[in-house]
């Protein structure tokens, strides 16, 4: 792409994130309001940046929110403030690379408040900045972004209540881990094409592809592995993510019955955040915005199994 073609991109861009400022101000219809006050939303990692912003809007629209955080302290500090806005946030100790935390939270939500409507997996790290690319903490990052959020899912799915409505989870992802991206792929054809396709796709083969680039990076070998040459360990979780995102998906659609659990996954863009060293060029409201979006969505609008940025579906 040339220097006028980045332009135009970039002027499109800018306009179509002005189109969606202003669809935030325009208030959902009676009709379009499915959820009520006694809605609730858990929302992981939730005590600052994208997370922290998700939590209020939700807030703001309405549902009561339980905002997750590792530290309880933290967790209760970004409560107090969203309190004082006069909005209903309740603040809950969670550790999603723990399975006792995981659990015990479970347990928790059970007895508070009989089950959860909507779930937005948002806990993450990334230790990478700028045009680093280190991976001495491959194994954290995947443990917490793929591991972490397969097991928040597991567990907290018993406990999402049926409704006419649906039940919803959004799973904070990103666009580094698309499968068929222009720059950032698997170089594998064959794993790619695997990943892809629905009679070979399975929980196994990403198992499979995570514990080969472990193994590499054990034996400092995952450089020639073919894998994205762009925060190689929080590309390929997020892959990871976004591929067992389709596949829980397909899953729950084979479902018998009127229990109906909606999933899909967003990329929020280069946010302003403390993980991206502040240098996104994204306001967390501007991130927030798409999972928000995809968690109120009107049951005649809402698919499974589908990937999006800036409220539009984009390709895995």
């Amino acid at each position: 792409m040339g220097k006028k073609g980045k332009e135009r991109a970039r002027e499109r861009r800018e306009q179509r994130l002005q189109e969606i400022s202003h669809l935030r101000t325009v208030p959902y219809s009676p009709h379009e309001r499915w959820w009520s006050k006694e809605t609730v939303a858990v929302v992981t990692g939730a005590n600052r940046g994208i997370g922290y912003e998700i939590a209020r809007q939700l807030a703001v629209h309405g549902l009561h929110v339980v905002l997750t955080s590792r530290d309880f302290d933290r967790a209760l500090g970004a409560t107090t403030n969203l309190q004082a806005e006069g909005l209903s946030v309740q603040p809950c100790q969670l550790d999603i690379t723990d399975a006792g935390s995981v659990m015990s939270f479970a347990s928790w939500i059970q007895l508070e408040h009989g089950g959860i409507d909507v779930l937005v997996n948002n806990a993450g790290v990334n230790f990478n900045r700028g045009a680093d690319n280190s991976v001495e903490f491959a194994e954290i990052v995947i443990k917490t972004n793929y591991y972490g959020t397969k097991r928040m899912i597991e567990t907290m799915l018993p406990l999402m209540r049926p409704s006419s409505f649906g039940a919803r989870i959004v799973n904070v992802s990103s666009r580094l881990g698309r499968a068929n991206g222009r720059r950032n792929k698997i170089s594998d054809p064959t794993l790619r094409e695997n990943l892809m396709k629905d009679e070979t796709l399975s929980e196994e083969l990403l198992d499979e592809m995570l514990t080969n680039f472990l193994s590499q990076v054990n034996y400092g070998a995952w450089q020639n592995g073919g894998w994205p040459q762009m925060y190689t360990d929080y590309s390929l979780s997020k892959l990871a993510l976004n591929v067992y995102t389709r596949l829980t998906a397909r899953r729950l659609a084979e479902r018998l019955g009127t229990h109906r659990v909606y999933i899909n996954c967003f990329c929020p863009g280069w946010v302003k955040t403390q993980m991206t060293n502040w240098e996104g060029n994204m306001s967390t409201e501007e991130g927030a915005d798409t999972g928000v979006w995809m968690a109120l969505l009107p049951v005649e609008n809402i698919s499974s199994g589908s990937f999006y940025a800036e409220r539009r579906e984009i390709d895995f």
